[in-house]
């Protein structure tokens, strides 16, 4: 029988931006995968695509946390990609999670980025 956990996360995107233009390098080496990296600076304002994957992965991070499966994950090992049809998908990489599903909505407007993600475990 499968068990869901779900979690959410918001972020101010002039946060994000802030942040990236303080500690670049380090920040995004830290959180985002060199494809995430690759996607986010191709778009015309990249800020409010870093901020919509940071709200996803802290959403993410949240129901794996509520799960109990385990208590802590580096935000490089959440990776979150756009499918063909643009709608965007999670890759969770760590030993423990072999046998979960994830998956994410992202909303974002010009101040604010959100994310919701539902994960079961089975």
């Amino acid at each position: 029988m499968s068990e869901y956990f779900i979690g959410t996360d918001i972020v101010a995107v002039s946060r994000i931006e802030k942040i990236i233009q303080q500690y670049s390098d380090r920040f995004k080496k830290h959180v985002f995968t060199e494809n995430e990296k690759n996607y986010c600076d191709l778009k015309p304002n990249p800020s409010i695509h870093y901020a919509g994957r940071f709200a996803a992965k802290e959403a993410i991070k949240k129901a794996i946390f509520s799960s109990k499966i385990i208590n802590s994950i580096d935000f490089i090992n959440i990776e979150i990609v756009s499918s063909n049809s643009g709608v965007p998908e999670a890759h969770v990489s760590h030993p423990d999670l072999n046998n979960i599903q994830v998956k994410i909505s992202i909303s974002h407007i010009e101040e604010y980025a959100t994310a919701f993600a539902l994960v079961s475990s089975s």
